[in-house]
């Protein structure tokens, strides 16, 4: 079955960095899109980053625009993220997700599979 695991969460000093991966399996990993998304204590899941399958194109929100890169490794199956420049609220959960030949869509629902999630935590 697929499975999504994502790693690099933690505890980190505002204007610090982390960098998050996620590992694929169980899945066609070079024909899947791969988006970036959290979700804050009683907020809504949002889009952060995305990545079309062929690692052409990337995607940002605009609150993240310049701070975060996205990046894929087809030959590993996975997918990073490197986080600079964290504030405070960056503060969440954050999710990988995969949708096949997607044009990296912000969209929750385009997504077919969801990893169980690192915790990201910026302190002031």
């Amino acid at each position: 079955q697929v499975q999504l695991v994502e790693s690099g969460g933690g505890l980190v000093q505002a204007g610090g960095s982390l960098r998050l991966s996620c590992a694929a399996s169980g899945l066609i990993f070079s024909s899947y899109t791969m988006g970036w998304f959290r979700q804050a204590p009683g907020k809504e899941r949002e889009f952060v980053a995305s990545i079309t399958w062929g690692g052409r194109n990337t995607y940002y929100a605009d609150s993240v625009k310049g701070r975060f890169t996205m990046s894929k490794d087809n030959a590993k199956n996975t997918v990073y993220m490197q986080m600079n420049s964290l504030k405070p609220e960056d503060t969440a959960i954050y999710y990988c997700a995969a949708d096949q030949f997607g044009l990296g869509d912000a969209r929750v629902h385009k997504y077919d599979y969801w990893g169980q999630g690192t915790q990201v935590t910026v302190s002031s």
